[in-house]
């Protein structure tokens, strides 16, 4: 039975927090981006405050065995200056029954990178290029018969399980949907799974309308499942970036050099066959700003979308087509993005996804619901200072993404059932 963190009495019990703290470090071991680790505060502290003890597990990276340069170590003083109290530090997630036995109310301990054993994810690892059928299917089957005891040793520590790991909750791994069957009546979502799960209800379920999503990012490929699960939600759908180019040249535009999917050019046109079906309208990039060459200060040139002379590739969106798009934004009464419109690793290329960013503030001044998930779009309204000034930024890009397509979470159907 699934608990609820604002209610639950942690106070003389154990819990075992998975959180996600796979942040970015650099050459020194320095944390370059926190933001993981401040998202997750409002749930440690939650149980602290209550007179619970904490314990703390999460990835780092992925290695392929216990490696030094993605120990959890690196981040122990960070977190404690963050959440305000020592922690303690159990180099071996396996090995820290001792040490949880003897946590007292208030205290916190942190495990080792899970990740450092296979049984995390449930995937052999040192497995010859050359392997056959047979040796595969004999390594995962170890595995998998180890992670039972890889999970009951988690679980032994603590009294309660709380997932605050958004960003891994399309894993069925072991600590984000393997473990919670060991807490049948105490399991729950911490604050950011919370408003997470809220944000994607509110865009997938409860829309006002118009309701408009915004997909961008480079293939067509990598959105497939997203495009087609929209349809049958949105009321308009602005397909921007380098997957934009793929539809352009369905519909016989010439788009130059522009990246593009030609095999996916029949699922280009049945997506937009079907969007005329439903009443949904698709909204492409009408101009581009093209450049010769794939560099920040590469000459640029406009172009009407459909005619891209030879040798020119799409790298951002026109004034024109930006100009179309914020209409369309600001008379939406629900906006969901996920995808640059252009190449926003180069700041002369940037701008398109900036403006779509400036758009999601204004419309979220007047009234409108907006959220905003993925890598770059979230470094977009980051960079802009507007990450305040939109209804919700989204932690994991990976976990929304599938979220979007329509599939279920493990992370998150392992605490609901």
């Amino acid at each position: 039975m699934q608990q609820q963190i604002e209610n639950y009495d942690f106070a003389g019990k154990k819990a075992i927090v998975r959180v996600d703290f796979n942040v970015p470090l650099n050459e020194k071991f320095e944390i370059t981006d926190d933001t993981r680790i401040r998202a997750a505060l409002p749930t440690l502290k939650k149980v602290l405050e209550k007179g619970g003890a904490l314990i703390i597990m999460s990835h780092l990276g992925r290695p392929k065995g216990v490696d030094e340069k993605f120990s959890l170590k690196h981040i122990v003083k960070h977190v404690s200056e963050k959440l305000g109290t020592d922690i303690l530090f159990a180099p071996d997630c396996m090995k820290a029954q001792d040490m949880a036995a003897n946590l007292k109310a208030g205290e916190v301990l942190l495990l080792e990178n899970l990740r450092f054993y296979a049984e995390e994810e449930g995937k052999p690892r040192g497995l010859a290029k050359d392997a056959s059928d047979e040796e595969k299917a004999a390594a995962k089957k170890l595995v998998k018969e180890s992670q039972k005891d890889f999970v009951k040793t988690l679980a032994s520590y603590a009294d309660c399980y709380i997932n605050d790991a958004f960003g891994t909750a399309h894993r069925a791994h072991s600590s984000t949907a393997l473990i919670a069957e060991y807490f049948p009546n105490d399991k729950m979502f911490g604050y950011l799974m919370e408003g997470e799960i809220k944000a994607i209800d509110n865009v997938l379920k409860n829309a006002k309308r118009p309701f408009t999503a915004i997909i961008g990012g480079s293939k067509v490929s990598s959105k497939l499942a997203v495009l087609k699960n929209l349809l049958g939600k949105v009321d308009n759908l602005i397909i921007g970036g380098g997957m934009g180019y793929t539809f352009i040249k369905a519909q016989g535009g010439k788009i130059g050099i522009s990246l593009h999917e030609d095999e996916l050019m029949p699922e280009a046109l049945e997506i937009m066959k079907e969007a005329k079906e439903k009443g949904v309208n698709i909204y492409l990039s009408n101009q581009t700003v093209a450049a010769q060459e794939f560099k920040n200060e590469a000459e640029t040139k406009v172009f009407d979308t459909h005619n891209i002379e030879d040798g020119w590739e799409g790298m951002d969106a026109g004034e024109a087509t930006l100009e179309e798009w914020k209409k369309v934004i600001l008379s939406s009464k629900t906006i969901l993005w996920n995808g640059p419109v252009g190449v926003f690793e180069f700041p002369n290329f940037a701008k398109g996804t900036l403006q779509i960013a400036e758009c999601l503030a204004e419309a979220t001044k007047e009234g409108a619901y907006t959220l905003v998930g993925g890598g770059d779009s979230v470094a977009a309204v980051t960079q802009m200072g507007y990450a305040s000034k939109v209804s919700y930024v989204s932690t994991g890009g990976g976990a929304m993404l599938e979220a979007i397509e329509g599939k279920e979470l493990p992370g998150i159907a392992a605490i609901q059932k």
